[in-house]
């Protein structure tokens, strides 16, 4: 087997821009929709656009997927065997309820079936790598290759519940607290960092910051949640919030909504006024499709991390006129 390459790889919102300028030909999105969740999703559209091949695998057509050149149909949680790892490293098992709706395939059966049309065209790959046949045996391979899966298995999750990696063989217990007496490293590392200013901050054109984020009843770009009547009732359409002092500054008038722009795009959508958001200050979540914040927000990457700005741009807000 070939080593692993050792270069740092691009992040996700830097593959969109590679796509844009030639550089990705070809791009395989699962899980993801970074057609409503990557900054400036104008930017994205033209990038994605100038891709080769997009192949998007989900259970939704989403706004990335309207785009792609094949959709691949995955299936829902309740339609699969396998297992979940959560960002606080608790490995639990899911267990199929419902056979897949209609063409739709579990996701690791998408891929072992990729995975083996493409061995005629890969080198030192052997055929019988990839004749998986259940998630477990998977999981078996993930535990003999990757240490903090070690005492990972099938029978244990059955048995316990959920483990917590690392788990570094069959008789450990997991790992409830990760960092406890040290860091996992050793020693501690710290960087001290200077400070910089935002790529964009508020001026004369564009008064107001806008910070975006999430809310309790919608989870990301609403792919999933926004398919639920009971949390698309509770809130069911796209809202800016801003200060009372803000609202009477554009002579706001008790009208019920704005339109908001950037330098990148503009949306039109509720307005909420609040006095829990600071003034100069405006705030809009993310998860909705037809009032996109990230039609607004900028592209600029944290030197280090590579994160967007998504918390930091500037804007101005224009009441709507009603008839």
């Amino acid at each position: 087997m070939k080593d692993l390459p050792g270069q740092v790889g691009m992040t996700v919102t830097e593959m969109i821009d590679a796509a844009g300028e030639g550089r990705v030909r070809a791009l395989y999105v699962m899980g993801e929709n970074p057609m409503l969740s990557d900054p400036d999703v104008n930017h994205v559209r033209h990038c994605l656009q100038q891709l080769d091949f997009l192949v998007v695998q989900g259970i939704f057509l989403t706004e990335t997927a309207r785009l792609a050149h094949v959709v691949l149909p995955g299936a829902s949680f309740a339609e699969k065997d396998g297992t979940f790892t959560g960002t606080d490293r608790r490995i639990q098992r899911v267990r199929k309820a419902i056979e897949p709706i209609g063409e739709s395939w579990p996701d690791w059966r998408i891929l072992r079936e990729l995975a083996k049309r493409l061995l005629p065209h890969a080198s030192g790959i052997t055929e019988g790598r990839w004749h998986y046949s259940s998630p477990k045996e998977i999981m078996d391979e993930i535990a003999a290759l990757t240490p903090i899966y070690g005492g990972v298995s099938y029978q244990r999750l059955q048995e316990e519940g959920f483990l917590q990696w690392p788990v570094p063989n069959p008789d450990h217990p997991g790992t409830p607290c990760l960092h406890k007496g040290q860091f996992s490293r050793g020693p501690g590392h710290f960087d001290a960092i200077r400070f910089q200013e935002a790529a964009e901050l508020p001026d004369e054109e564009y008064p107001f910051l806008l910070t975006t984020g999430r809310l309790m009843f919608h989870w990301h770009t609403g792919t999933t949640t926004r398919q639920s009547p009971k949390l698309e009732q509770e809130v069911p359409e796209a809202y800016v919030e801003m200060h009372p002092d803000d609202a009477a500054c554009i002579e706001l008038n008790g009208a019920k909504r704005v339109r908001v722009a950037s330098r990148r795009g503009e949306i039109e959508l509720g307005v909420r006024i609040t006095e829990r958001i600071r003034p100069g200050v405006v705030f809009i979540p993310f998860h909705f499709a037809e009032a996109a914040a990230n039609a607004l927000t900028h592209a600029a990457l944290d030197p280090v991390a590579k994160i967007p700005e998504y918390k930091v741009c500037a804007v101005r807000i224009q009441r709507v006129a009603t008839t």
